[in-house]
């Protein structure tokens, strides 16, 4: 097959999928930017904002395509759910031909932003930075195999400052039922949404930004649904065998006591006292995938623990999860920390294979943000933001569904799309020459 076909079947088969998610738009002359769009995302370009978008896919009337596409990603009041739902429905199936829904993975991703005025901007961590800086966070949640994954839920974590500042939430546009939420609790309501429309099950695997949250870890729980989250060294445990003392004995007078408790005595110690103190026999070599040039190893140990935070104000035990703990040869302490609640007759490998599955959202961020352009929509409001993101995971479902049926090693990845060429005299707006 020769590059023009390859071109040629790429457009075909990316307007076919166009047209199978148009419907979720709700109105036909929705139809034309939304292929628009998508085919912007797709070419190559330094920059996936609108005008050079715009430039790229109609360059013989710039101006017009430009106000089009901004009013499909700012305006147009079509629903992110519904063409998200679309898309999950169109792309979904092609993965599990190849393997099973194995992980919904929880994270965040960070967009650096210069200025104050763009809707969720904060000093925060970002983490393509990897420091504190001027940034909007998204938590997305993704549907993980073995060798794909899909992001089907993506919101905009609203720092309390913005969240209570009527001002700026008007000028934004941020919807008046949008509320402060923390990341672990947007995370919460994604999964819950993702069980109400029916999605395929599977553990939650998330970092230890999720996984100290107590409550988090306690609703995924009452949803029916077990997890492997990564913690931090300082997370209180019970170890193997202990538990909290029951409630005092009633004394006779007043009320019986209904608390369980610890005394100086009997108390709960850190993860990382915990992994250090246990014995060169509770640590195995377990292998979990081929990375790209190496087998993927490490040491790891499993027990049976009860988390303690803050269980004195509750009348039983928790009850007993794995603690999963990484220490790699030649490291002077463990690395990493995961608490589950997989089945207790679960093997220390295939609870290795589940938490290392949590890789798969890199591959997204990173397809999402370097081949997508996810972070650069130059709006400031709640929907541009959000349809923006909403349309780079449209277009990359159409990867998804490319490499499932095209494998990087047939030689067509990615996919070709033919660009129309550009005015000479075009020059994108700040720009000191011709583009």
């Amino acid at each position: 097959m020769g590059l023009e076909s390859n071109t040629q079947g790429s457009e075909s088969r990316l307007a076919a999928y166009v047209e199978a998610l148009t419907a979720s738009l709700g109105h036909a002359d929705r139809a034309a930017p939304f292929r628009s769009y998508t085919a912007g995302l797709l070419l190559p370009g330094a920059r996936k904002s609108v005008e050079p978008m715009a430039a790229r896919v109609e360059p013989g009337r710039v101006q017009a395509a430009h106000q089009s596409l901004h009013h499909f990603v700012a305006k147009a009041d079509w629903s992110d759910d519904a063409l998200l739902a679309a898309v999950r429905t169109h792309v979904l199936p092609i993965i599990e031909q190849r393997g099973p829904i194995r992980g919904w993975i929880i994270d965040d991703t960070g967009i650096p932003k210069k200025g104050t005025h763009s809707v969720g901007v904060a000093r925060q961590y970002c983490g393509q930075l990897g420091k504190q800086d001027n940034c909007q966070v998204a938590v997305t949640l993704s549907l993980a195999a073995d060798h794909a994954s899909l992001p089907v839920a993506h919101r905009l974590y609203l720092p309390q400052p913005w969240a209570d500042d009527l001002a700026r939430r008007a000028k934004a546009g941020v919807p008046d039922d949008v509320a402060f939420q923390t990341k672990p609790q947007i995370a919460l309501a994604q999964i819950r949404a993702a069980i109400e429309a029916g999605v395929p099950t599977a553990t939650v695997l998330t970092d230890a930004g999720y996984g100290v949250d107590t409550a988090f870890r306690d609703g995924i729980t009452q949803l029916g649904l077990a997890y492997v989250v990564g913690i931090q060294t300082s997370t209180s445990l019970w170890p193997p065998g202990a538990e909290p003392l029951p409630p005092k004995p009633w004394s006779g007078r007043g009320r019986p006591a209904s608390l369980i408790r610890r005394d100086p005595e009997h108390t709960p110690v850190p993860a990382k006292a915990l992994a250090m103190s246990l014995p060169k026999r509770a640590w195995r070599r377990v292998t979990w995938r081929e990375g790209s040039n190496t087998t993927l190893a490490g040491r790891f140990a499993a027990v049976r623990v009860r988390p303690a935070n803050r269980d004195y104000n509750r009348p039983t035990p928790r009850p007993e999860e794995w603690l999963l703990v990484e220490w790699p040869k030649g490291e002077p302490e463990p690395t990493k920390y995961w608490l589950s609640t997989l089945s207790p007759t679960t093997t220390r490998r295939a609870m290795v294979d589940q938490a290392k599955l949590r890789w798969r959202i890199e591959r997204d961020y990173q397809d999402l943000k370097q081949e997508l352009g996810l972070g650069h929509y130059e709006g400031r409001g709640w929907r541009g933001f959000h349809h923006h993101a909403t349309l780079c995971i449209a277009t990359y479902g159409f990867l998804i569904a490319e490499r499932g049926a095209f494998p990087p090693s047939d030689g067509f990845w990615p996919p070709s799309l033919k660009a129309p060429a550009l005015p000479d005299d075009y020059r994108p707006r700040g720009a000191p020459d011709p583009a």
